[in-house]
């Protein structure tokens, strides 16, 4: 293959650096129960997230985002909220919050919070409200109780499956001991879900807004934004929905299309109905109140792409995560295609857009790519499955990472992927906690093995997480590589690689440039400037000859050199490079 041809092909604009912080941020999402845990024992705390904020300026990035630390009986890993305004004793206190904040802020750190707004836990005082006040009542009016189908009301309301699994519906005990109604839960039956055509709800998120944005933090993850809207009558339907695929056998468009459909939608009348925009429109209305550009992220795992962007409208969110591309195979032509789409319908509302690549839902995309079918998404992986290979993913993971990374606007990194960490893929089932797992009988390994806690020193009990070794999920023994100290000050690990490539994408101010296709770069290869940095990946196996004399600045793999002197990208590979002008 001949040198790349330097000419390119306009997609994106450049932006202005200092806009909105937002727009080209880099997010470090931390699952705190995993994170690290001052307390011993055994499951992570804010007490220890803040221990370890230095680690996180150290690496470069320019925000955090908090799972839920809330009071919640943990039915559901802290995704069913029991008090809003408080924080459940697993983790700490206010006060360790507060502390937390300020020492991110300290250490130029915003802080994004998770709020989860379409359901609430079992042990809400609404919930527990209600049951007690029985059918016909106003307590009950707050979520979403019906009479049940069939001569004695014994069937649901309607056909709707849970997301883990099962039908969504269970049914209540009268204060007599009688059957009662049932009441909707689109995940765990732990976790009703609310009525959100009601004043009381809508007003009382408001308020929770008010009182963390009160209290200092830079934004909301709005879990299952585009869940809490369901369509009038709550019609039957007769599609699947899961965790990560719901698009009920539906294949990608003609890849020609700018509006791409990748399988990564939540479909049916249970989600993204029109009216969750009015929300949107309220919550933008309170965060313009307070100083700063606090920010409103949405998962909507919602397609085709115009769709999402609905949810990004100058009124309404600030980010969506672009899940599209984080389900796209490892795929040059396919990838192309995806961020081209994806830059399109964002820039038609002046959004940024959202890439990522991991997160506490999905397998670890160091495990995905070294499936045999790279980037495909298993609803996780156990003992009895295909096993990734681990060197080929961690390589291909480094090189998606960096093609990531080169891409203008705003990314997400999963806590642990700036180690290279893969999933735990041969946790023994009689340790799985995910209720995906037992309300799908195991037929789902559900997400705890990328939920596993950290590995911070290699040659300590817990490789450190804990101060006792205890860790409320084993991590293998195979960890101790990826283990921070086993890596920091190493050329070429993976967490230099990480460190390195965030400090050019910062110098470079990459995350508010531009992007313009390389023309004819190659079947296999995706290659575009962004500003003055030419990004290579090479998806293929030959080596991809760069332009001569470019000047590398950060690489997944080292380049190549050939007997002329001149640098090639290597299979499975991505390379930045200044080239001469």
């Amino acid at each position: 293959m001949t040198t790349l041809d330097t000419r390119t092909l306009h997609v994106h604009a450049p932006g202005s650096p200092g806009g909105e912080w937002w727009r080209d941020a880099v997010i470090y999402q931390v699952y705190p129960r995993s994170f690290a845990d001052a307390s011993g024992d055994g499951v992570g705390d804010l007490p220890g997230v803040t221990s370890r904020l230095g680690h996180l300026a150290e690496l470069g990035v320019d925000a955090v985002w908090l799972s839920p630390f809330y009071r919640s009986p943990q039915a559901d890993a802290g995704y069913d909220v029991a008090d809003y305004r408080d924080v459940d004793p697993l983790f700490g206190t206010l006060a360790d919050f507060d502390e937390m904040l300020a020492r991110a802020h300290g250490l130029g750190l915003r802080v994004i919070v998770d709020l989860v707004p379409n359901h609430t836990s079992d042990e809400h005082a609404w919930f527990v409200e209600a049951l007690a006040a029985g059918p016909a009542s106003a307590a009950r009016e707050r979520y979403l109780f019906r009479e049940g189908r069939g001569e004695h009301g014994e069937l649901p309301p309607n056909n709707w499956q849970s997301i883990f699994g099962g039908p969504a519906w269970t049914r209540t005990t009268d204060a007599d001991g009688t059957p009662g109604q049932w009441y909707l839960h689109l995940f765990d039956s732990r976790q009703p879900d609310l009525n959100w055509e009601h004043p009381e709800v809508r007003a009382e998120f408001e308020d929770v807004l008010r009182f963390w944005l009160d209290r200092g933090v830079d934004g909301f993850r709005i879990d299952v934004a585009h869940g809490m809207v369901k369509a009038p009558g709550l019609p039957d339907w007769d599609g699947h929905v899961s965790m990560i695929e719901g698009t009920d056998g539906v294949e990608p468009t003609d890849p020609d299309r700018a509006d791409e459909v990748t399988g990564t939608g939540n479909r049916g009348p249970m989600f993204d109905q029109d009216g969750v925009h009015e929300i949107y429109r309220a919550w933008n209305r309170v965060l313009a109140q307070y100083a700063g550009d606090r920010a409103l992220v949405a998962e909507a795992w919602v397609e085709p792409l115009s769709r999402l962007a609905l949810y990004v409208r100058p009124d309404e969110m600030q980010q969506a995560f672009n899940f599209a591309f984080l389900a796209t195979p490892w795929d040059a032509a396919q990838l192309r295609e995806v961020i081209e789409a994806s830059y399109v319908t964002a820039d038609g509302v002046g959004a940024p857009t959202t890439w990522v690549l991991s997160n506490h839902d999905v397998v670890r995309h160091p495990s995905r790519l070294g499936l045999s079918v790279p980037g495909s998404r298993p609803n996780g992986i156990g003992v009895g499955d295909e096993q990734p290979d681990e060197e080929l993913g961690l390589r291909r993971a480094r090189a998606a990472t960096l093609l990531m990374l080169g891409l203008p606007g705003s990314a997400y990194l999963y806590q642990g992927e700036e180690l290279g960490l893969p999933d735990h893929t041969a946790l023994d089932d009689d340790l799985r906690q995910d209720p995906a797992f037992f309300r799908t009988g195991g037929a789902e390994r559900g997400r705890d093995g990328c939920r596993v806690p950290l590995p911070w020193a290699a040659d300590e009990p817990g490789f450190g997480f804990s101060p006792t070794g205890v860790t409320w999920l084993p991590q293998p023994a195979s960890w101790a590589p990826y283990a921070l100290d086993a890596q920091r000050g190493v050329p070429g690990s993976t967490y230099e690689t990480y460190r390195a490539a965030l400090a050019v994408r910062r110098a470079e101010q990459l995350g508010s440039g531009g992007l313009a296709w390389v023309p004819d770069a190659g079947e296999d290869v995706i290659a575009f400037t962004n500003r003055d940095v030419l990004v290579v990946a090479n998806l293929g196996g030959s080596p991809v000859p760069l332009p001569a004399g470019a000047q590398v600045l950060v690489a997944s793999v080292e380049p190549v050199t050939a007997a002329d002197g001149t640098l090639a990208v290597p299979a499975d590979a991505t390379v930045w490079v200044r080239t001469p002008a």
